[in-house]
């Protein structure tokens, strides 16, 4: 007698364990009406019945009980044997600040994905600083100048270089920028690293207008929704300004060692998916705006 096809005998370990062909047939994606056929096409090589159709549903037989034991043990073993071959995935935990997931990470990481697809990402998006220790974090990408603490590497992702964005109505009605006190005569909205303050000082009054979020992102969709002018770092902008959400009316071409960071621990043993994700990260980094 040939050997039964194995196809046949995954359809009767499933139909056995659920004692219903429809849900073998969902279990499997197939239709009820092929697992219920090739059931009795393998009942037929096997000169056995297996089941007992009943109106609600399969019984085993006697014959199809010890069967189903042999059955699920034997596909139990070929399963086992076959996960061993493939590789584990790897996994890479990566914190973020929530601005720079939703601006710059989140609509790039889909390429990450389709490049290491053996790879799985998480993302902790907070503004708390993780740890690398107590929190499992792998990766972080940090907005500061180093050092930022001890035993880690710091490699410099993008400078600052801090954007004035406003909606383009707004921008349309900009007169040619001389000087940064021309800024005090529209709406500024300032987010919780208060880049206005740092840029203007003593000049921003109490007369002066501003409109503060807690959040960067927050900041840079209120200013393309019109409610004003905002300071954003230039790779958080990319993506609103090639959709013209938003316009670029000034940038600070001061140089300086302040930006963002991609930061990791130094000395630990070789962890290719971190390598990965690292060199990914920085060759992003090259379509940033310049």
């Amino acid at each position: 007698m040939k050997a039964s096809n194995l196809n046949s005998l995954r359809m009767f370990e499933a139909a056995a364990r659920h004692e219903n062909f429809r849900l073998a047939a969902e279990e499997l994606h197939l239709t009820q009406g092929a697992v219920a056929q090739r059931i009795r096409q393998l009942e037929e090589e096997l000169g056995r019945k297996l089941f007992l159709r009943r109106p609600r549903g399969l019984e085993l037989t006697v014959v199809g009980q010890a069967y189903y034991g042999s059955i699920a043990q034997a596909l139990g073993l070929i399963d086992a044997a076959t996960q061993k071959l493939r590789p584990e995935k790897a996994r890479i935990s990566l914190s973020v600040t929530p601005s720079f997931a939703s601006k710059w990470l989140v609509p790039r990481l889909s390429l990450f994905s389709q490049i290491h697809p053996q790879i799985d990402v998480q993302i902790v998006a907070s503004e708390h600083l993780s740890d690398f220790e107590s929190d499992g974090v792998d990766v972080a990408i940090r907005q500061g100048r180093p050092p930022f603490q001890s035993g880690v590497e710091a490699v410099l992702l993008a400078p600052l270089g801090l954007c004035a964005v406003s909606s383009p109505l707004i921008a349309s009605e900009f007169p040619v920028f001389h000087d940064e006190a021309e800024f005090l005569n529209h709406p500024l909205i300032e987010d919780s690293h208060a880049h206005w303050r740092s840029l203007l000082g003593a000049r921003m009054g109490d007369e002066c207008r501003v409109m503060r979020f807690n959040q960067t992102a927050l900041a840079m969709d209120a200013a393309a929704n019109g409610q004003g002018i905002a300071l954003a770092p230039r790779i958080l902008i990319e993506n609103d300004v090639e959709a013209k959400r938003l316009e670029v009316l000034w940038r600070d071409e001061r140089i300086s060692a302040y930006g963002f960071y991609v930061v990791y621990p130094k000395g630990q043993r070789e962890n290719t998916a971190r390598t990965a994700m690292v060199n990914w990260i920085l060759s992003q980094s090259q379509s940033s705006i310049q």
